[in-house]
């Protein structure tokens, strides 16, 4: 029997730089930092962006926020790269069946082009997930935000992952936090719980638990601080300069102009 032959150091690097290999160790050795980098967009959040692949959302891949309830601030985490994408790409941001209508003005002072958002709100279910394939795969949306309500299937999960990628895409599915305990195709999952408001700081924080991140391992709980002022102390009634002139001279003209975004139900 011959001695098995050790393989040369060069040998094992050229493997090592293969896309189909995973290196644990190092988040950089993704499919080449160059690459994960050009399939990425920033978060907006240095803290968060240190975690992630390309340093930012995979914005051709699904990635999945679970979370117990909404409007704790898990919109606000992605304000930062839905304004860039608003003002850099000529496509959508479709927000399918979100538990609430957006804010139009909230979206205008975070530095998002509302003229880019829409809303769709199917009237069932089956029509949810009809609708956010065809989004995903479709071309015209550079992000697709999905609220479904029924439990999604591996098999459904997979084929919105292929659609990410087929419509490069940045899919984002909010689902509930049981959810966390079964297995998904998702690209990138991460849990977010509210954190406890703080009398000395005037950002609002979440709590965020990385589950599945590609090149590395899941994360501890950390805290985030958000691109806001929400705890801000409010002035005294009395301190506050009540001007009289009409509502509208005070209000932007882009405000003005865009008073709402376009909202269509499907029957």
């Amino acid at each position: 029997m011959k001695p098995t032959a050790l393989m040369p150091p060069d040998s094992l690097e050229k493997i090592l730089q293969k896309a189909d290999v995973w290196r644990a160790s190092d988040i950089s050795h993704t499919n080449g930092i160059n690459s994960a980098s050009a399939s990425t967009i920033s978060t907006g959040y240095d803290e968060l962006n240190k975690y992630l692949a390309g340093s930012g959302w995979p914005t051709n891949s699904l990635t999945e926020f679970l979370l117990d309830t909404s409007g704790i601030g898990e919109i606000r985490l992605l304000t930062p790269a839905l304004s860039q994408l608003s003002q850099d790409q000529n496509r959508w941001l479709l927000m399918v069946a979100p538990p609430y209508i957006p804010y139009a003005p909230a979206l205008l002072s975070m530095g998002i082009d509302i003229s880019k958002v829409l809303v769709v709100t199917p009237k069932k279910s089956t029509d949810t997930l009809w609708v956010l394939e065809k989004a995903l795969a479709s071309q015209s949306c550079s992000a697709v935000l999905a609220w479904p309500q029924q439990p999604l299937k591996d098999m459904q999960l997979r084929r919105f992952q292929v659609a990410c990628k087929a419509g490069h895409c940045l899919g984002v599915l909010f689902r509930h936090s049981r959810d966390a305990k079964n297995p998904s195709p998702a690209e990138l999952r991460i849990q977010l719980q509210a954190h406890p408001a703080s009398a000395f700081n005037q950002h609002s924080h979440l709590k965020l638990k990385i589950l599945k991140r590609k090149g590395g391992w899941a994360t501890e709980t950390f805290s985030l601080q958000l691109n806001d002022q929400l705890l801000q102390t409010t002035p005294e009634f009395h301190e506050l300069n009540v001007n009289n002139q009409p509502r509208e001279n005070n209000l932007p003209l882009q405000t003005l102009k865009h008073s709402g975004i376009k909202h269509y139900v499907l029957q």
